[in-house]
C-alpha cells in the first residue's frame, strides 16, 4: 500500500502543477498506508504514521473522506489506549488546519478528546482537557469565520415557528450547525442527560462542562447574539440548567439540622458553585439584553448568597461576583432600567446594594463568644483548617488603641482588618479563579469585608462619574441648543425646536433613570457607608468613605433628590460630631429616614447607631452646645476629618446644597462651639475662649488646625458671593433656621448663646453687599423678627449689632447706581431700622436710636426719601418704654426740628408734626410732653415763615402724585384730601394738637388747648377759604366730640394728691372735674373762633350745619351734670349769640316790608387783606339790600339764612331748657339738679334771642317757653347754697332767677304790645303763665318726686354740714305776689282786648285768686290773701263793666258762678284765724270783708238786670247767710262782741235789704227772689227764737251755751235792723205778706222776756221798741172814698 501510494504521489506530482490540490483529491489513497501503519498497533510504526499524517494535515492535503478515515483510525487507537498524547495532537492539527472535518466526523473527534480526558493518566487528562477546550474554541471560531464570509449576501432567513423544535437547525450553515450541536450537547451533559450528537461519550464531569460553557459564552458572545437558534439555546437550556444547579445552594442553611426536613438537603459544592457563578457573571455581562427575566433570577440568587446563613466561602465568591458587576456602571444602569423602573418587577439594583449593606452589617455582627478559639464555623463542609490561623483575638488588638498598625474596621468589639484586595475600579477576583480547588478554600479574615467595601466604593465612583459625565454633556447641549434657538434665523427655527424637544425628551428619560438609580441605591449605600465610617480606624479608609458620601451627596444635590442628599450629608455631619451628640437637626432627619426608607422589600437594613468606644485619637475636649451641658465632649481626629469633608462639601458643592445647608451649618455651629471659636467684628470666627465653663482642652495637633479651620469657615462664607441667587437664599434660610435653634436653646437662661448663625449672617450680608437687594429681606427679616426679640440679652445685642452694622454698611457702600439715584434701595436699607421699632426690648431700641443718631450725624443732609423712615423710628417710641429711651428719641427729634427742617423734603414735615405730637402723648415724663407742644408751636412758626416755599414744593409734589393716582385709576389718598397740600399740613398740626387736647393729663390738655386756639388764631388767616370747612368739622368739632365723650365718661373718684405732695384744689380733685375744665376751655375756644371768624365761616356752604353742631355741643355741655361745664356752655351760647346781635339802626318805618331787616355792620376790619388773601365778600342779597339803602356798607349775612340760625339757636335753647328743668323720674341722693346761676343764665339768654325770632314766634313757641319758665322756677336749691341765693328768709326778695323769668315775660308782653294783631292772641297765654306763678304762693311747685323742705324748716345747723345736701324749695311768695302785680297791671292794660275777652282771662284770674282767697288764714303768707283781695277788687273794677258790655255774647257766662263761688269762699272761709290774731288785726280784716260787700252793692247789684239771675240769686243767698250766722265759734267770752263780725253782718243785711226793696226791680221774678230771701230770714228768726225759749225753759238755772246766746242776740239785732229798713222803704215796694210775717214775730219776742241773760234782754229791748210803729188804732171802713 505504501508503494502504490508513492507511485500515486509521483504521478500526481508529475501531472499537476498544483501538487497540493491534486494530492487533496486523492488524499484517501495517499493516507491509506499510514492508516494501515497505525492499525498495526506497534508503537514505533504508529508514532511514525501519526507524524506523517500530521505532516499531511498541516499541508492541508487531506480530503473530507480521508479525514473521516483518519478519525476512525484514531478512534481505534484511543480505544486501545495507545499513543494518547499523539492522538490528541493529531486531532488538534486535523481540526485546526482547515474545516474538512465536520458533522459526524467532527463529533467523533470531539468525543475522542473527551474520552481521553477521563483516562487514569493525569498528563493525558490535562492534555485532553486543554485539547477539548481548544477544539470547542475552534468549532466556534469557524462559525465566526463563516459569518464573516457570508456577511455580504443577506439571505432571507426562513421563518422558524417559534423555535419550538430544538432540532430546527436546517437554517444554519454547516459550521454553525456543528457549533449548535456541540453546545446543545454540552448542556445535555452538564445536566447529566444523554448527548444527541456527541455519540459515544462515556463519562463527563459537571465542573468541566461548566468551564467549557463559560469559555464559549465568554469568548463568542456574538455567535449567540447573532443567531436566533443559539439565543434559543441560551434561554431554553443554559438558564434552566444554571438555576437547577444552584438549587442546593439556595436551599442550604448553614447550621440547620438535617432531621428537620425528611429528605437530606444536598450541600453546596464549591467547584460547581464557583463555576456556576462564573457562568452567571458571563451571562449577565454578555447576554443581559437577551435574558432579562433570567438575569433577574440570577441577580436575586446572587443577593441571596450573601445571606448570613450561607457558608463563608459562598458569600465570599458571591461578593466577588457582585464586585464584577459593580465596576460596570452601564450594566448597573441597564439593571435599573429593566427592573427597578418596571412595575411588578424585583427591584434588583436596589436589592444588590441593600444586600451589600446587610452583608457588611452581618460581618460586624458575628456572634463572638469572646475567646480566640471559638470562631464561628465558617463553612458547612469543612470548619477545621481555618480555626486559629487567620483569626486573631479581636480584643487584644483592639485595646491597643494607637498601636493599631493594620488598617481595619472595628465595631462593637469586632475587629476586621482591611486587606488590599484590588486596584480601584477593576474587579480582580481571587476565589472565582480557584478552578483547581475541590474543597472550599479558607477565606482570610476581612477578605469579604474588604471586597464588599471596594464594591461600595466602585459602585459609587462608577455611578457618579457616569451620571455626572452625562449630566455635563446634557447641560452643554442644552446651552448650545438654547443659544441656537434664540438666534433670529426664521427658517431653521422649526427644526431647531424639534431637536430641542427631542433632546429634552431624551434628557427626561435619562434623568428618570439617574434618579431611579440614585433612589434605588442610596439607602443601602448610606447604611453601609455610615456603618463603615463609624467602624473605620484607618485614615485612608475613612477618607475613601467620606469621599464616597460626599460625591453621593453632591450627585443627589445635582439631581435634586432632597431626601437622599440630606441623608448623606447627615451621615457626614454625624461623623463630625462626638458619638451620641444630641443634635436635633440630625436626629430628626435620621428618625424620618428610618421610618421611611429602611424597610426595603424584605431586606431589613437598620441604621446602626455609632458605637461609643471609639479607638480614635482624641484631639479636643470641649463643652457641648446644649441647654444643660453635662460634662464635656471629646472630638477625635476622625471627627475633624469629617468636619473638613463637610467644609469641603459646602465649599465645592454649595450650589446644590439647597435646604441641606441647614444640616451642614448646624453641625459646623456645634463644632465651632466645641472648639471654642467666637465671633469677632464683621462676623468672622476667631479662636477665643468662652468665659464660662471648664476651659476647652485642645491638643497641639488641633491647635495648628484651628486657624486653618476658621480660615476655611470664613472663606466658605466669602465664597457665598459666587453662589447663584437661589443657593444664596438657601444659605440664608439655613442660617436663619440655625439661629432660630440657637435662640430656642438660649431661652430661659442667660448663658452664653451660640452666635455662630448671627455672625455668619452678618458676614454673608457684608460680602454680598453688591447684590444686597436679593437677600436683604430674608436676612434682616430674621434678625428683626427673631434675634432682636430674643429674651437672652447677649443674643439680642448681637442681633441688633448685626442689623445696625448691615444698615450702616449698606448706606456707606458705594452702590452702582449710587443711593441718591436709587431711592428704592435706600428705603429698603432703612426699612429694618424702622421695623426695629416693633421690638419692645429697651436695649434693642437704644441701639436703634444710637444708629439713627449716627445716621443723622453722618448722612442727615442726604437722607432725602429716607426721612419718613427715620422719623418713623423716633415716632415709634411708646410711652411704656422707659424714660431713657424716650429722652434719647426726643433728643433726635429736637435735633431734627432745630437743624434739619429746611433740608428735608416738605412732604416729611407732616411726619415731623406727627412725631412731635406723639411725644406730647407720652405719659412718662410731663416735661417732654410739654416741651413737644412747644416744638409744635416752633414748627408752626417755621411753616408761617417759610410758607410760600413749602407751599410751592408741596403743590409740585401733589401734582405728581395726582398724576400717578390718575394713571392707576385710584383716588389720591391722603388725610384731609380735598384741601390744598399746604393747608393739609396745617390741618395735621391742628389735628395733632387736637389729640393732645384730650390727653389724660390735665396740664397737657391745658397747654395743648391754649396752643391750638392760639395757632388757629395767629396763623389761621393763611388757610384757603375752603379749608376752614375742614378746620371746623375735622378739627374743632372732632375735638369737641372727644372732649365731650371723655368728660361724660370720666371717673368721679377723688384723686388723693397729684403725685408727690402737690395738693389739688377741691374744684379739681376728680378726673371728672379736671375734664370739666378741659371741656370749658375747648367749648369757649371754639365759640370764640365762631365769633371772631364769623365773616369767614358764614360764606361756607354748610355754615348752618356747623352752627347746628356747635349748638348741639353747647346743648350737651349745658345738659352735662356738671355745674361748671353747664354754666360755661351757656356763657359760650351767649357769646355766639352776640356775634350776630347786629348793631341796629333806628328802625326805619319807610323800609319796604320785603326786607324788614337791619343791616349788620361789618365786623372788625375784615376788608383788610391779610397776606395777600382778601376775604371781602358780597353776594346778591347784599347787593339787593345795598340798593334799598345805599348809605350802608355791604351786607355780609344772608338774612333768610340768619333767621334759620336764630331758630336753630331757639330750638337748642328750648332743648336745653326743657331737659334741664324736667324733673327727674326717680329720686336718690345722686340726682342732679341744675344750679340757680345756670338757670338764671339760661333764662337771661331768652330776651336777646327773642329779639331775633319774634317775627315768627308762635303760640307753640310760647307754650314751650312757658314750660321752661315754669320748670326753671320749680327747681329747688340745695340747702348749702340757699344762704347765698336768699339773703334771709324773712325778707321778701326775688332771686335773680325769678327776676329773669319775669323779665322774659315782660319782654314778651312788651313785644306783643307793639306787635301786630296776630301777636296779640298771645296775651291769654301770658296770663296763664303768670297765673300759674301766682298759684305758687299757696301751692309751691313740686319738682318731680323730690322731697323739698320749705325754706323755713331747712336745716342750717353746722353739725349737718357733711350730710347730703337737702333740697330747699324757694320762698315763692314774693315771686307769686310780684307775678300777681304784673297780672293786675297787664289786665288793666288789656282788659278790652278781643283775645282777652274770648279766652276768659277774667274768669281765670278770678279762678286763680279764689285759691288764696279761699285759704285766707291758711295761706303760707298773710300778705298773699290781702294782696289777692285788693287785686280782685282792682280787676273787678275794670273787668265787670267789660263783662256787662259783653253780656249778650255769653262770653262771660261761665265767669259769674266762678265769681260767686270766690266771694262765698272768701267771705265764709273755712279756715280759722290764728289764735294770736289781735283784735285790731281782726277788725282790719273785717273791714276788708266789708269792702267786698260794698263792691257787691256798688258794682254788681245795681246792674242786676245785665247779670244772670242765678248769680243774683247766689249773691242774695250769700248776703242772707252773712246777715244771719256769720259768727265764729272759737272766740272767748270777753271778745265775743267784737269777733262777731257784726259790722260785716250789718252791711250784708243792709245790702240785702236795700236790694230787696230797691225800686229798680224790673221783673216780678227779681222781686220774688228778694221776697223769698226775706221770708226765709223771718222764718229763720222765728225758729231760732222758739228753740231758744224751749232750751231756756229746760235749762233751769244753768246758763245756756255761749253759742246759742250769741245767736239769739244776733237774731234780735237783725229783727230790729229789718224793721228799720222796712220803715225807710217805699211802702209800695213791701209785700203785705212780709208785714204779716214781721208782725207774727211779736208774740214770740214777748215770750223771750223771761230769759235770764242780760245781753239777751238788752237786745230784746232794742227789738221790741220798733214795734211801736205798728201800733195803730184799727181803721174805720172807707165808704165812697171817705173815711
Amino acid at each position: 500500500a505504501a508503494e502504490s501510494g508513492i507511485i500515486k504521489v509521483k504521478t500526481i506530482a508529475a501531472r499537476n502543477t498544483d501538487i497540493l490540490a491534486a494530492l487533496k483529491e486523492n488524499s484517501s489513497e495517499v493516507v491509506q498506508p499510514f492508516l494501515m501503519g497505525c492499525g498495526t498497533k506497534e508503537p514505533k510504526i504508529t508514532q511514525l504514521c501519526l507524524a506523517a499524517i500530521q505532516r499531511l494535515m498541516s499541508h492541508e492535503v487531506v480530503s473530507e473522506a480521508a479525514a473521516g478515515n483518519i478519525i476512525n483510525m484514531l478512534w481505534q487507537l484511543m480505544e486501545n489506549s495507545l499513543e494518547e498524547l499523539k492522538l490528541l495532537q493529531t486531532v488538534l492539527v486535523l481540526l485546526t488546519t482547515n474545516t474538512v472535518v465536520h458533522d459526524e466526523a467532527l463529533s467523533k473527534a470531539i468525543v475522542l478528546c473527551f474520552r481521553l480526558h477521563f483516562t487514569k493518566d493525569n498528563i493525558t487528562n490535562n492534555t485532553a482537557a486543554a485539547t477539548v477546550r481548544q477544539v470547542v474554541t475552534v468549532v466556534f471560531e469557524r462559525v465566526v469565520a463563516e459569518d464573516e464570509r457570508y456577511k455580504g449576501t443577506i439571505d432571507q432567513p426562513v421563518a422558524v415557528q417559534g423555535n419550538s423544535n430544538r432540532r430546527s437547525v436546517s437554517t444554519l450553515k454547516p459550521c454553525a450547525k456543528d457549533a449548535y450541536m456541540l453546545f446543545q450537547d454540552l448542556c445535555q451533559l452538564v445536566n447529566a442527560d444523554a448527548p444527541y450528537w456527541l455519540v459515544g461519550m462515556t463519562e463527563m464531569t459537571r465542573t468541566f462542562g461548566l468551564e467549557l460553557l463559560e469559555s464559549v459564552l465568554n469568548d463568542f458572545p456574538q455567535v449567540f447574539l447573532q443567531h436566533q437558534e443559539f439565543s434559543f439555546l441560551l434561554k431554553e437550556r443554559v438558564c434552566p440548567l444554571v438555576i437547577k444547579l444552584f438549587s442546593p445552594n439556595i436551599k442550604f442553611r448553614q447550621g440547620s439540622s438535617t432531621s428537620s426536613s425528611p429528605a437530606p438537603v444536598e450541600k453546596p459544592y464549591f467547584p460547581i458553585c464557583m463555576r456556576l457563578l462564573r457562568v452567571v457573571s458571563v451571562l449577565i455581562k454578555q447576554f443581559y439584553s437577551l435574558l432579562v427575566t433570567e438575569c433577574e433570577i440570577f441577580l436575586s440568587l446572587l443577593v441571596k448568597f450573601l445571606d448570613a446563613d450561607k457558608p463563608q466561602w459562598l458569600r465570599a465568591v458571591a461578593v466577588e461576583s457582585i464586585h464584577r458587576l459593580c465596576v460596570q456602571p452601564q450594566l448597573l444602569r441597564s439593571f435599573c432600567q429593566s427592573y427597578d423602573m418596571k412595575q411588578h418587577s424585583t427591584k434588583v439594583f436596589r436589592d444588590i446594594v441593600n444586600a451589600l449593606g446587610s452583608f457588611i452589617q452581618s460581618l460586624f455582627l458575628v456572634p463572638s463568644t469572646g475567646n480566640a478559639s471559638a470562631t464561628p464555623s465558617q463553612t458547612g463542609s469543612n470548619a477545621s483548617g481555618n480555626t486559629g490561623s487567620a483569626q486573631t483575638n479581636p480584643g487584644v488588638l483592639g485595646m491597643g488603641g494607637g498601636a493599631t498598625v493594620l488598617p481595619a474596621f472595628e465595631y462593637r468589639g469586632t475587629w476586621i482588618p482591611i486587606l488590599n484586595v484590588t486596584v480601584q475600579g477593576s474587579a480582580k477576583a481571587t476565589y472565582l479563579e480557584m478552578l483547581d480547588k475541590v474543597e472550599p478554600p479558607t477565606i482570610p479574615e476581612g477578605y469579604a469585608m474588604s471586597v464588599a467595601f471596594h464594591c461600595l466604593l466602585d459602585l459609587v465612583r462608577g455611578i457618579t462619574t457616569m451620571i455626572e459625565g452625562e449630566l455635563g454633556e446634557a447641560e452643554t447641549i442644552n446651552q448650545t441648543t438654547t443659544e441656537t434657538t434664540s438666534l433670529p434665523a426664521q427658517s431653521s427655527e422649526q427644526q431647531d425646536l424639534h431637536s430641542v424637544s427631542d433632546q429634552s425628551e431624551k434628557e427626561l428619560v435619562s434623568r428618570a433613570v439617574w434618579e431611579e438609580m440614585v433612589n434605588a441605591c442610596w439607602c443601602g449605600l448610606l447604611a453601609a457607608l455610615s456603618l463603615l465610617l463609624d467602624a473605620s480606624t484607618d485614615e485612608a479608609a475613612t477618607e475613601n468613605i467620606l469621599k464616597a458620601e460626599l460625591t453621593m451627596a453632591a450627585l443627589c444635590g445635582r439631581l435634586g433628590l432632597v431626601t437622599s442628599r440630606d441623608a448623606f450629608i447627615t451621615a457626614i455631619c454625624k461623623g463630625s460630631l462626638p458619638p451620641h451628640y444630641a443634635l436635633t437637626v440630625l436626629n430628626s432627619t435620621t428618625a424620618a429616614l428610618s421610618s421611611k426608607s429602611y424597610s426595603i422589600q424584605g431586606q431589613n437594613v437598620q441604621m446602626i447607631s455609632p458605637s461609643s468606644e471609639s479607638h480614635q485619637q482624641v484631639v479636643a475636649v470641649g463643652q457641648p452646645l446644649a441647654l444643660q451641658p453635662q460634662g464635656t465632649v471629646m472630638l477625635t481626629s476622625k471627627n475633624i476629618q469629617c468636619m473638613r469633608t463637610l467644609l469641603n462639601l459646602a465649599h465645592c458643592h454649595g450650589a446644590v446644597l439647597g435646604t441641606s445647608w441647614q444640616l451642614v451649618l448646624a453641625t459646623l455651629q456645634h463644632l465651632v462651639w466645641i472648639l471654642g471659636l467666637k465671633p469677632g467684628v464683621g462676623g468672622a470666627l476667631k479662636p477665643g475662649r468662652a468665659v464660662e465653663g471648664p476651659s476647652t482642652v485642645l491638643t497641639t495637633a488641633v491647635m495648628t488646625d484651628l486657624p486653618v479651620i476658621s480660615n476655611i469657615l470664613s472663606r466658605l462664607f466669602e465664597s457665598s458671593q459666587y453662589l447663584d441667587d437661589v443657593s444664596l437664599h438657601h444659605l440664608i434660610n439655613a442660617l436663619c433656621s440655625l439661629s432660630l435653634e440657637a435662640m430656642d436653646m438660649a431661652y430661659g437662661n442667660n448663658k452664653e448663646p451660640s452666635l455662630f448663625a448671627v455672625a455668619k449672617l452678618l458676614e454673608t450680608g457684608l460680602v454680598n453687599m453688591h447684590r444686597i437687594e436679593i437677600l436683604w429681606r430674608p436676612l434682616t427679616g430674621h434678625l428683626l423678627e427673631k434675634v432682636c426679640q430674643h429674651p437672652n440679652s447677649r443674643m439680642r445685642e448681637w442681633g441688633a449689632e448685626a442689623l445696625t452694622s448691615l444698615i450702616k454698611a449698606g448706606l456707606t457702600f458705594s452702590h452702582d447706581p449710587p443711593l441718591s439715584q436709587n431711592q428704592r434701595l435706600q428705603l429698603l436699607l432703612l426699612n429694618p431700622l424702622k421695623e426695629l421699632s416693633n421690638i419692645s426690648h429697651p436695649d434693642i431700641r437704644i441701639k436703634q436710636l444710637e444708629c439713627v443718631l449716627q445716621i443723622l450725624q453722618s448722612q442727615g443732609d442726604s437722607l432725602g426719601p429716607g426721612w419718613p423712615l427715620v422719623l418713623g423710628v423716633m415716632g415709634a417710641i411708646r410711652s411704656d418704654q422707659g424714660e431713657s429711651l424716650i429722652r434719647t428719641a426726643f433728643q433726635c427729634l429736637q435735633l431734627v426740628v432745630t437743624d434739619f427742617l429746611p433740608t428735608m423734603p416738605c412732604t416729611c414735615l407732616q411726619i415731623v408734626v406727627e412725631v412731635a405730637g406723639s411725644f406730647g402723648l407720652h405719659n412718662q415724663e410731663l416735661n417732654i410732653s410739654l416741651t413737644s407742644i412747644g416744638l409744635l408751636w416752633n414748627i408752626s412758626d417755621y411753616f408761617f415763615q417759610r410758607g410760600e416755599v413749602i407751599e410751592k414744593e408741596l403743590n409740585k409734589e401733589e401734582a405728581v402724585l395726582q398724576k400717578q393716582a390718575e394713571e392707576r385709576g385710584v383716588m389720591l389718598n391722603r388725610p384731609f384730601h380735598p384741601a390744598p397740600p399746604f393747608d393739609c399740613l396745617w390741618l395735621c398740626l391742628y389735628a395733632k394738637l387736637g389729640e393732645l387736647c384730650v390727653d389724660p393729663r390735665p396740664a397737657v390738655r391745658k397747654s395743648a388747648g391754649q396752643t391750638l386756639f392760639s395757632t388757629i388764631g395767629a396763623h389761621g388767616t393763611l388757610l384757603q377759604h375752603s379749608t376752614w370747612h375742614t378746620v371746623i368739622w375735622k378739627v374743632l368739632f372732632h375735638l369737641l366730640d372727644r372732649v365731650r365723650e371723655s368728660s361724660t365718661t370720666a371717673d368721679k373718684e377723688k384723686i388723693e394728691s397729684g403725685g408727690g405732695n402737690i395738693l389739688i384744689h377741691h374744684s379739681r380733685d376728680t378726673a371728672e372735674k379736671q375734664w370739666a375744665e378741659t371741656w370749658v376751655l375747648t367749648l369757649a375756644g371754639v365759640a370764640r373762633i365762631f365769633n371772631t371768624r364769623r365773616y369767614l365761616l358764614q360764606p361756607l356752604g354748610d355754615f348752618s350745619q356747623a352752627w347746628d353742631v356747635l349748638l348741639d355741643h353747647i346743648q350737651s355741655a349745658a345738659l352735662s351734670k356738671n355745674n361748671e361745664v353747664s354754666l360755661a356752655a351757656l356763657k359760650s351760647f351767649q357769646e355766639i349769640l352776640q356775634i350776630v346781635s347786629p348793631v341796629r339802626d333806628s328802625e326805619k318805618p319807610d323800609t319796604p316790608p320785603a326786607i324788614n331787616v337791619s343791616v349788620p355792620v361789618v365786623v372788625g376790619t375784615t376788608t383788610a387783606t391779610s397776606l395777600g388773601r382778601s376775604f371781602m365778600r358780597t353776594d346778591s342779597i347784599g347787593e339787593r339790600i345795598g340798593r334799598y339803602n345805599g348809605s350802608e356798607p355791604p351786607v355780609i349775612t344772608d338774612e333768610i339764612e340768619d333767621l334759620n340760625l336764630w331758630w336753630a339757636a331757639w330750638n337748642s335753647w328750648y332743648r336745653i331748657g326743657s331737659e334741664s328743668t324736667r324733673p327727674p323720674i326717680t329720686c336718690d341722693k345722686l340726682t342732679f339738679i341744675p344750679s340757680q346761676p345756670f338757670l338764671t343764665a339760661l333764662i337771661q339768654i331768652f330776651p336777646a334771642l327773642y329779639q331775633h325770632i319774634k317775627t315768627g314766634f308762635s303760640m307753640d313757641d310760647l307754650q314751650k317757653l312757658g314750660v321752661i319758665l315754669h320748670g326753671a322756677v320749680s327747681v329747688p336749691i340745695s340747702s348749702d347754697a340757699s344762704p347765698f341765693i336768699l339773703p334771709s328768709y324773712t325778707e321778701a326778695v326775688l332771686t335773680s332767677l325769678q327776676e329773669a323769668v319775669l323779665t322774659a315775660l315782660d319782654v314778651l308782653q312788651k313785644a306783643i304790645c307793639v306787635g301786630s294783631e296776630s301777636m296779640q292772641i298771645m296775651y291769654p297765654a301770658i296770663f296763664d303763665q303768670l297765673l300759674a306763678f301766682v298759684e305758687f304762693s299757696c301751692k309751691p311747685p313740686q319738682y318731680g318726686q323730690l322731697e323739698t323742705k320749705h325754706i323755713a324748716n331747712a336745716k342750717y345747723n353746722q353739725i349737718q354740714l357733711f350730710a347730703p345736701a337737702e333740697w330747699v324749695a324757694l320762698n315763692y311768695v314774693p315771686f307769686a305776689e310780684r307775678s300777681l302785680e304784673v297780672v293786675v297791671d297787664l289786665y288793666q292794660k288789656t282788659a278790652c282786648h278781643k283775645a282777652v275777652v274770648t279766652e276768659k282771662v277774667l274768669q281765670n284770674i278770678i279762678k286763680t285768686l279764689r285759691i288764696p282767697l279761699s285759704l285766707k288764714y291758711s295761706c303760707p303768707s298773710e300778705s298773699t290773701w290781702k294782696l289777692a283781695v285788693s287785686s280782685l277788687l282792682k280787676v273787678l273794677s275794670i273787668g265787670l263793666p267789660v263783662a256787662r258790655q259783653h253780656a249778650s255774647s255769653g262770653k262771660f257766662d261761665s265767669m259769674w258762678p266762678e265769681l260767686a263761688n270766690t266771694f262765698e269762699d272768701f267771705l265764709f272761709t273755712k279756715s280759722t284765724p290764728p289764735d294770736n290774731l289781735s283784735i285790731q288785726e281782726f277788725q282790719k280784716n273785717e273791714s276788708i270783708d266789708v269792702e267786698v260787700v260794698q263792691l257787691i252793692s256798688t258794682e254788681i247789684l245795681p246792674y242786676a238786670n245785665f247779670i244772670p239771675k242765678e248769680f243774683v240769686g247766689q249773691i242774695m243767698t250769700m248776703l242772707n247767710k252773712g246777715s244771719i250766722h256769720s259768727q265764729s265759734s272759737s272766740f272767748t267770752e270777753a271778745e265775743i262782741d267784737i269777733r262777731m263780725r257784726e259790722e260785716f253782718s250789718k252791711v250784708c243785711f243792709e245790702t240785702l235789704l236795700q236790694f230787696s226793696f230797691s225800686n229798680k226791680v224790673t221783673t216780678p221774678q227779681e222781686g220774688y227772689i228778694s221776697r223769698m230771701a226775706l221770708s226765709v230770714l223771718l222764718k229763720r228768726s222765728q225758729d231760732v227764737l222758739h228753740r231758744y225759749i224751749e232750751d231756756e225753759r229746760l235749762s233751769g238755772k244753768c246758763p245756756l251755751p255761749r253759742q246759742q246766746v250769741t245767736e239769739i242776740i244776733f237774731v234780735l239785732k237783725a229783727v230790729s235792723t229789718l224793721i228799720d229798713s222796712l220803715k225807710k222803704t217805699q211802702p209800695e215796694n213791701v209785700d203785705a205778706n212780709t208785714w204779716a210775717q214781721v208782725i207774727a214775730l211779736y208774740p214770740t219776742l214777748v215770750e223771750c222776756i223771761t230769759c235770764s241773760s242780760s245781753e239777751v234782754c238788752s237786745a230784746l229791748k232794742e227789738a221790741l221798741v220798733p214795734f211801736k210803729d205798728f201800733m195803730h188804732p184799727p181803721a174805720s171802713k172807707v165808704q165812697n172814698g171817705e173815711s
